[in-house]
């Protein structure tokens, strides 16, 4: 018996030893894609200065999820708070805030490139779903950003806890979206506003952090067993059976043509500000997408 004992201690004690050096591993290897600085080049962009911009700058602020994460006002809050996974605060973007001292050139790299002024990937900012926003967009977005009521208020910094971590190192979530993105890529203007498909995959692009980029959705990192649909046109587990008003009433109501809900991480009472051509072109996007049945794992 005390032989069993003294091995079943010197077992135990190596497996600790073994979860103590991996954890070590982790946060190492973690940390250091996390403080990697990244170059991009200085883009500046030409601010609109008609009466309109403001206001197409708030529905771009909208459609593209800064006041769903940001906050209404935009004066930051926190949208990520677990012990494990880690705390994310998205900052004060209003003049007082974060938005106070940024040139049309640092908005730019924030928001098509996930990179902060100090040069390191801003944390699970959704850059990028947001690199190929077109200039005359971005140009609004920044107009409308710099007319917002100064709030005084600020955060905390962000902490990348361990299952964080482990996302980012089996690159599960794009916890720092700047290690992805091709900063060299040029930045092509946006489609026309119109109920194409091309306009539709330009908006819709602001779906694939959920329902990924061929849009067979699957589970959601971080979301604790949501899963996004699948928005391909499969007949059995996808938009197949759907009509185009369904598809229109669904990202309206958030009811389902059957009568359920949607799982309250779709953010459909973003996709209900949209407008009937800006629904319209993105129903006629995922019509064209590979059939593809959902995504399980």
């Amino acid at each position: 018996m005390r032989t069993l004992l003294k091995l079943l201690g010197i077992v135990l004690g190596v497996a600790a030893v073994l979860a103590v050096v991996a954890i070590a591993a982790l946060y190492v290897v973690s940390e250091r894609r996390i403080d990697r600085r990244y170059e991009v080049a200085a883009e500046d962009i030409a601010l609109p200065s008609d009466p309109g911009a403001i206001e197409r700058g708030a529905h771009v602020a909208i459609l593209r999820g800064c006041t769903a994460c940001h906050g209404g006002d935009l004066a930051g809050r926190t949208f990520v708070d677990d012990t494990m996974l880690g705390r994310v605060y998205a900052p004060n973007l209003t003049p007082t805030g974060h938005g106070e001292h940024m040139t049309p050139a640092d908005w730019e790299r924030a928001v098509r490139h996930g990179v902060g002024h100090d040069g390191r990937s801003l944390i699970i900012m959704p850059a990028l779903e947001l690199h190929g926003l077109g200039d005359a967009d971005l140009g609004d977005l920044i107009v409308y950003m710099r007319s917002l009521d100064p709030v005084e208020q600020s955060g905390p910094a962000p902490r990348i806890g361990p299952v964080g971590r482990m996302l980012l190192v089996f690159d599960a979530a794009d916890i720092v979206p700047a290690e992805h993105i091709d900063h060299r890529a040029p930045h092509p203007p946006a489609p026309a506003v119109a109920a194409t498909p091309e306009y539709g995959g330009y908006l819709a692009s602001s779906c694939t952090g959920c329902h990924k980029p061929d849009f067979a959705g699957g589970p959601i990192p971080g979301e604790k067993g949501a899963v996004a649909a699948n928005l391909t046109m499969d007949e059995a587990t996808g938009l197949g059976r759907w009509s185009e008003a369904d598809f229109v009433k669904t990202l309206r109501t958030g009811m389902r043509p059957d009568g359920s809900a949607l799982n309250p991480v779709m953010p459909w009472q973003i996709t209900a500000q949209m407008t009937d051509v800006e629904l319209s072109a993105i129903w006629n996007y995922l019509k064209t997408l590979p059939v593809l049945p959902e995504r399980t794992g």
